[in-house]
């Protein structure tokens, strides 16, 4: 929706979830705030101001009851569509009525991390590693075929995140045929279409 450094560059993450939250709430006279069962958001990155919680903190932002819960689900480009099938799943099932959900993500506001030290006091350099777009302090025994494909600066793409396009498609032995997963879902989703 935006774009990276751009105008909504200086809007916290929480404070972003909450606005759109409360909007939401506002929006909806009939419904009364302390009736609401949950509220899911996605959020890919969980390393800043978004707070690991995001969706917690867009609730304890709001005038919501704290009473209210919130969950954030991480399934990295997909995040805010996992939310919205989280929550569905939850009315479907009975085990929620009214649900708020959605995604939230900053890339201009994602912090640099710097991991821990394996012992106190380490000399030498250590390296700082940015959290705005990619895999980062991959897991060394991780297989060379099931790294993503980086872009020079080392980002990956939202296909290339993904295991249709990327590594993990060539680890999987559950998925032979990636590209029948998109076309699967499309032609289900045209004739449900209005």
């Amino acid at each position: 929706m935006g774009e990276h450094g751009g105008g909504l560059a200086g809007v916290r993450l929480d404070n972003l979830a909450a606005t759109v939250v409360r909007a939401l709430v506002r929006r909806s006279p009939e419904l009364d705030p302390a009736q609401l069962d949950d509220v899911w958001l996605g959020n890919a990155n969980g390393a800043g101001e978004d707070n690991r919680d995001v969706a917690r903190m867009a609730v304890l932002l709001t005038d919501l009851p704290p009473s209210v819960p919130g969950v954030t689900v991480n399934r990295l480009c997909g995040s805010g569509l996992e939310a919205l099938i989280g929550a569905a799943r939850a009315v479907e099932s009975g085990n929620a009525t009214t649900v708020i959900a959605g995604g939230v993500e900053s890339m201009s506001r994602s912090p640099w991390l710097l991991q821990k030290p394996s012992v106190g006091f380490p000399r030498g350099h250590e390296t700082l590693h940015s959290t705005t777009l990619g895999w980062r302090m991959v897991n060394p025994r991780m297989s060379p075929a099931c790294t993503p494909v980086l872009r020079p600066h080392g980002t990956v793409t939202a296909g290339n995140s993904s295991p249709l396009n990327d590594g993990a498609a060539r680890c999987s032995s559950a998925r032979k045929r990636p590209a029948a997963v998109p076309a699967r879902s499309h032609s289900r989703a045209s004739p449900a279409a209005p």
